[in-house]
């Protein structure tokens, strides 16, 4: 509210120097007049005021006790151990991640015998990166390159690269480049000399070829060309697939990255172990849920309880929509199906042990739980995913529905509400503090007229008592 002006005005205080006036604080009565005018105002605005700081401090805390709780679990399903992930005993064989197409479970026996690669070759050697190699056109053919001979794939579409006149070996390397044609090129500084060395990728298929045509008046780019049967140049790595088994069956690669081999589980290849199989596993996800059901359920109760005493009779949000929408979500989520496409027995909460008592507050019943476990191992760990069903959708859903402020009833649009008519009651109390401050300088240059006119009464009292005094005297 704003500051009230208690200055007194010059007339005011000639008056009073002069030991005038009516012995009363004018200034001060003012205030206290206009104080007590805009008090019932002020009074059912610090109410209103203090109200509405009150359902926004509570609805906040609830809303926040809801985000950590969605945060906690997205954070526990995305990086905890609640499916059945996959290890491999041996890492410098491979590395094992879940595909989603499955559920996994069982052992693998896993041997690897040749990683997937791509052919490397290396060019004649140049005294010079910057030496002119000729111009004209070099042209990447792809296939199969074994021993001497090459079987093109014609199915993978030749690549033309044009070499323009005067270019140097390091221009050759940027040409192949910039022809995107999955062959990577640079220049290397060999105890040769200078060398361009083309790497293709993974796989067998991926072999290649590489011709030139001269341009007749800048001979040279013949120099660069190779295949399986020429003298130039140098192979130094074929093209070959991944080689590897799986309990013992025979499995091939074009890269290193094998998905579904093992049902559900994308394998990456980076080791051989010929002669010395190593086994994927699976852990059981079981021991985890579990203990992830008892603290989901120490969670949502944390909140409820929270919700029941903000909305309790007499509570700071014992008429808010957006409270009893959260509330009814709550009242639901244990038989709602957060799983409609499961084939097994796991669809709801409720399935996974979570019941709702009467006051809204939730138990977990553990004996439910270890039953749906056995009878349905692949549907309980799919409900713990981040996909569009499960527990952390249904979880995060019901928060972002609470958190919302454009729907009608949601906490979000509650603290929306109550913060825009807080700014509503500051404007009030603006608007008052300028009405008191007009009332209270018009009744100050009010009493400040009547004060001086008293000081005048009172100044011609006193003469005229001092010449009736006189002319008593004079009679005597």
């Amino acid at each position: 509210m704003s500051t009230i002006n208690n200055s007194p005005t010059a007339t005011s205080s000639l008056v009073t120097a002069l030991g005038g006036g009516s012995g009363i604080d004018m200034l001060d009565l003012a205030n206290k007049l206009a104080q007590a005018q805009f008090a019932n105002k002020v009074n059912r605005l610090d109410t209103r005021s203090e109200t509405l700081e009150a359902r926004i401090s509570a609805a906040s805390d609830i809303r926040s006790m809801m985000l950590a709780l969605d945060t906690s679990l997205g954070t526990l399903i995305r990086t905890g151990d609640l499916s059945r992930t996959p290890s491999v005993a041996n890492s410098s064989v491979a590395s094992a991640s879940l595909t989603g197409t499955s559920l996994p479970k069982g052992s693998y026996d896993l041997e690897v015998t040749r990683l997937a690669s791509g052919q490397n070759i290396a060019s004649n050697a140049y005294a010079s990166a910057s030496d002119a190699v000729g111009a004209g056109t070099l042209t990447l053919r792809f296939g199969t390159v074994s021993g001497s001979t090459f079987t093109e794939d014609t199915g993978h579409a030749a690549v033309d690269i044009t070499i323009a006149s005067g270019a140097s070996l390091s221009d050759v390397a940027s040409a192949i480049n910039g022809a995107n044609a999955g062959v990577q090129a640079y220049v290397a500084q060999t105890v040769d000399g200078a060398q361009l060395v083309l790497k293709g990728q993974n796989g067998a298929a991926n072999g290649f070829i590489l011709e030139a045509a001269e341009d007749a008046l800048e001979p040279g780019l013949a120099n660069l060309a190779w295949n399986p049967s020429s003298t130039n140049g140098e192979l130094l790595a074929s093209a070959v697939d991944a080689a590897f088994s799986v309990d013992g069956l025979d499995y091939t690669s074009t890269t290193n990255t094998v998905s579904d081999v093992i049902p559900g589980v994308r394998l990456q290849l980076s080791g051989t172990n010929v002669g010395a199989p190593t086994r994927v596993t699976f852990a059981d996800p079981g021991p985890s849920i579990s203990s992830s059901m008892q603290d989901l359920t120490d969670a949502l109760n944390e909140v409820m309880s929270a919700l029941n005493a903000a909305t309790a009779i007499g509570g700071e949000l014992a008429n808010d929509g957006g409270a009893r929408a959260l509330k009814r979500a709550f009242s639901g989520l244990a038989s709602s199906t957060i799983m409609p496409n499961a084939t097994g027995t796991a669809r709801t909460l409720g399935d996974l042990g979570l019941k709702t008592e009467r006051n809204g507050t939730f138990t977990l019943d553990t004996e439910r739980l270890a039953a749906i476990m056995e009878a349905d191992p692949e549907g309980v760990a799919a409900m713990f995913t981040t996909g569009v069903h499960g527990v952390y959708a249904s979880i995060n859903r019901i928060y972002r529905d609470a958190s919302s402020t454009t729907s009608l009833n949601s906490l979000g649009a509650s603290i929306r509400k109550y913060t825009t008519q807080l700014t509503d009651i500051s404007e009030s109390r603006t608007e008052i503090a300028e009405q008191q401050e007009k009332l209270r300088a018009r009744l100050a240059g009010q009493f400040t007229t009547s004060e001086s006119r008293i000081g005048m009464l009172n100044s011609t009292m006193a003469m005229l008592e001092n010449q009736i005094a006189q002319w008593n005297r004079s009679d005597s």
